[in-house]
């Protein structure tokens, strides 16, 4: 990989995909007896999910990836329509998994079952979604993109910072986020037992 911004968009797939496996086997693990620890470190993997991914990486994808791979790859346009229909449907995706949460936390076990099978979907959908853009629509940019195109992706993707990925400083305003996610969920994403 030549270009900084598809080591990015990899690195952001692998930290994300960490990310949702952890929230897996949360979830598999069930609050046990901490439901308070399980229930705080459930909101802030999702509140993740919907800070970095959903609102930085997807929005570069869709406004600046996706065009020129469309312009230069018409035969890749139903997959490219079908990713950005997924981007624009993973916000809303993410919030009501968020709701489904704090209905379990606040009314009880009889909406746990109704979280889980949103879990378990929305898990599916999303790496799904990451493995198509993976095994399709980046390597095709490899193959059609020119120069400049590359030059403007790289400096685009250079801003999104990821902390979860390892390579980049913590920003001090989501600090106290990534303290709770990596201190309390499981690998391999935290060192916490879950």
């Amino acid at each position: 990989m030549t270009h900084a911004s598809l080591r990015i968009i990899h690195d952001e797939h692998a930290a994300l995909s960490a990310m949702l496996q952890s929230l897996r086997m949360m979830v598999q693990r069930g609050p046990g007896d901490g439901p308070e620890q399980f229930f705080d470190v459930l909101r802030a993997m999702l509140f993740y999910i919907d800070e970095f991914p959903e609102r930085l990486h997807h929005t570069k994808e869709t406004e600046l990836l996706f065009p020129p791979v469309r312009a230069r790859a018409p035969h890749l346009k139903e997959t490219l329509d079908k990713l950005d229909r997924d981007h624009a449907r993973g916000e809303a995706a993410v919030r009501e998994l968020q709701h489904l949460l704090l209905a379990w936390e606040l009314l009880g076990d009889s909406r746990r079952e109704a979280f889980e099978q949103a879990v378990r979907r929305y898990l599916d959908f999303y790496l799904e979604h990451m493995k198509l853009e993976e095994t399709v629509i980046l390597p095709e940019a490899e193959k059609v993109l020119s120069a400049q195109d590359w030059l403007a992706l790289d400096e685009a993707f250079a801003s999104n910072c990821d902390p979860l990925t390892g390579k980049y400083p913590r920003d001090p305003v989501y600090d106290r986020l990534f303290t709770r996610i990596v201190m309390r969920a499981p690998a391999p994403i935290g060192v916490g037992a879950g």
